[in-house]
Order: C-alpha cells, then sequence, then structure tokens
C-alpha cells in the first residue's frame, strides 16, 4: 500500500507539472491539439487519395484545399443569406419592439411612456459614460484577434505536415525509446485511433443537432435559418457555453422576427434536444466509438467539466478513453524471440515412395 501512494504521489506531481507547462505555453499547445484533432478527421480522406496513386504532397494539398472549400462555402451561404434577409429581420425586429412597448403601456403591467423614455436615456447614459471601456474592450479584442490569428496559422502549419508527414513524425519520436518503442507503438496506435474515431463520433453529434435546430427554424418560418443551423453546429463542438449562445442568438432571433410562442416553441425544443444530445446521443454515438459506457461518458464529462471548466469538458471525454486504450498497450509485454544462435530444428526426413501407405 505504502508503495503505490508513493507511485500515486510521483504520478500526480508530474501531471501537475505537465498541466503547468501546457498551461503557460497554452499560445502553444492549444494549436497543436486543434491541429491533431483536425488531423484525425481529415486522415480518412487524405489516406485513401495516397492510396489512389497520389503523392503525400498532393494528397496533402487537395485534402486541406477541399476542407477551406467546405469552411467558405459555409461562410458565403451565412453572407448571403444574412445580405438578403437582414432588411428584413430589422423592419421585423422595430416591429416586435414597437408592439412590446405597445404592450408594456396598453397591457397589464401599464407602464408610463415617459418611464419607458427614462429607462432608454438611462441605458444611453450609462453607454456614453463607459465609452472608454468599451474602447479599451475593442483593443483588447483586436489584441486577442491577431493572437487567434497566428494561432491559425500555426494550427494550419502543424495540420498540413501532420498530414504530409505524420508516418515520419512517429517513426522519429519512437527512436528515442529504444527498447520501450514497440509498446509505444502499439499504445500510440491504439491512442490515435480513439481520438479519430472521438473527432468523428463528435462530427456526427454537432451535424444531427445543428439539421434538427435548422429544421425547426425553417418549420417556424424564422428567417436566417440556415446561418442559425451553421452557428448551432459549430457551436456544438464547444461545451456547455457554446449552445448556450448560439440558442439565445436564435432564441433572439425567432422573438424578433416571428412570435413569442414561437420563440417559446424553438426554445423548449432547443432544450429537449440538448438533453437528448449530452444523455442520449453523445453517450451513444461517441460512447461506441470510444467503446465507452454512457455512464462513463457522462461522469468523466461532470468531472472534467468542474476540474478544468470549458475546457476541462472538452477534452475530458478524449483523454480519459486514450489513457484507458493505451495503457495495457503499455503495460502488455510481447513474447520474447528466440536467441539468433539457437540451431534450427531438425527436418523430419521424408518417406521415401515404399514407405508410403497405399491405398
Amino acid at each position: 500500500m505504502a508503495a503505490w501512494s508513493a507511485c500515486l504521489i510521483v504520478v500526480g506531481v508530474v501531471v501537475y507539472v505537465f498541466a503547468s507547462i501546457v498551461a503557460r505555453l497554452s499560445f502553444v499547445a492549444l494549436p497543436v491539439a486543434i491541429a491533431l484533432l483536425l488531423t484525425a478527421l481529415l486522415y480518412p480522406l487524405s489516406s485513401r487519395l495516397t492510396n489512389a496513386g497520389l503523392r503525400p504532397i498532393y494528397a496533402t494539398w487537395i485534402t486541406l484545399l477541399i476542407a477551406l472549400a467546405v469552411l467558405a462555402g459555409a461562410g458565403w451561404l451565412i453572407g448571403a443569406r444574412a445580405s438578403d434577409e437582414f432588411p428584413t429581420v430589422v423592419d421585423q425586429v422595430q416591429k416586435s419592439i414597437n408592439e412590446l412597448r405597445d404592450w408594456l403601456v396598453t397591457g397589464p403591467i401599464h407602464l408610463d411612456t415617459k418611464q419607458l423614455d427614462d429607462w432608454v436615456k438611462t441605458i444611453t447614459n450609462q453607454l456614453q459614460t463607459s465609452q472608454a471601456a468599451i474602447t479599451n474592450t475593442v483593443l483588447t479584442a483586436g489584441q486577442v484577434a491577431i493572437e487567434v490569428l497566428a494561432s491559425m496559422v500555426l494550427m494550419l502549419f502543424v495540420t498540413f505536415f501532420l498530414l504530409k508527414d505524420g508516418d515520419r513524425i512517429w517513426a522519429w519520436f519512437l527512436k528515442g525509446f529504444g527498447g520501450m518503442s514497440s509498446r509505444v507503438d502499439r499504445a500510440g496506435r491504439v491512442a490515435w485511433a480513439t481520438v479519430s474515431h472521438y473527432v468523428q463520433g463528435t462530427v456526427a453529434v454537432a451535424a444531427v443537432h445543428g439539421l434538427v435546430m435548422g429544421i425547426v427554424l425553417a418549420g417556424l418560418g424564422v428567417p436566417l435559418w440556415a446561418p442559425l443551423a451553421i452557428l448551432i453546429f459549430l457551436a456544438s463542438f464547444i461545451p456547455i457555453v457554446g449552445i448556450f449562445i448560439a440558442g439565445t442568438v436564435a432564441t433572439l432571433v425567432t422573438l424578433g422576427t416571428t412570435s413569442p410562442l414561437k420563440a417559446l416553441i424553438f426554445l423548449a425544443v432547443l432544450i429537449v434536444e440538448q438533453q437528448l444530445e449530452n444523455h442520449v446521443l453523445q453517450p451513444l454515438i461517441v460512447g461506441r466509438a470510444l467503446n465507452f459506457h454512457p455512464l462513463a461518458i457522462i461522469i468523466v464529462l461532470a468531472v472534467g467539466g468542474i476540474l478544468g471548466g470549458i475546457a476541462g469538458a472538452a477534452v475530458a471525454v478524449p483523454v480519459a478513453a486514450v489513457i484507458y486504450r493505451a495503457l495495457p498497450e503499455l503495460r502488455h509485454v510481447p513474447p520474447a524471440l528466440p536467441p539468433a544462435d539457437t540451431p534450427p530444428p531438425p527436418e523430419v526426413p521424408a518417406k521415401s515412395k515404399s514407405e508410403q501407405p497405399k491405398g
């Protein structure tokens, strides 16, 4: 018991130091981690192109261009639909605001028109008073935008070289483990398969979520339903906060462009579908791909969210699955090969034709 406790303490210290280093180098660690996930998502296409006879560099370029084309197409769809429907949305929002103001004055609340005007003036004065703080926030946002752009460039470079030279990089990495290289190789391949299955399952769940909510928005007659569906799809990759922000935006657009009843219907469908995704779709699809029980998925997500917040919830499942699947390969000892100087077994002389049984 004392020996095991000492080992656990040493492992805990190593994990803490490693986590501190990663947090300190988050500007590099985060793009590299995202590049690994993108590589796991895009590698099947690149591998098929390579197996079809293309050189690795050509297969990598084609894969990245296809991925960028998909992103550009989604951006164009959002921009085109937004530019076409934005004037209508503005008119409907203004109409809804006027209806809400009339309801506040003539409805059961019976607010005074002067009181509403005072509220508007108070909000305006507060915005003017905090103009300096808003300016500083904009400057900070500009700095963050530059850092995000640099991180995206680093992420693209890492993704390109992982797709192109992933096998050679892995072979070079294994040389540093000497006699342990076979174990590390098996563990790494199992870990890579686990991450690939996780990414593919997560994309499938996000696609189902975006498709269902897009159909609901289109059925309710909400303008900008296609951009909102894409926004919900992208937000599904960010645990908790992502869907909260996207759902809030979609609910406000529904409220401003249709009616309060339709906004309540959309909000109810969103909550029910989100609960089904968290407790049914994600455990079944992602858990089956990772060979994890749904209960394990839920517990790991809860623990990761408590310990690391949003980032912890995002990486908890793949990290736990990688450890669970790779650790047995590291502990497994392959069968020993016979020594090189061992003489071969004696050959059994072939029987002559007279000695062979007749029949």
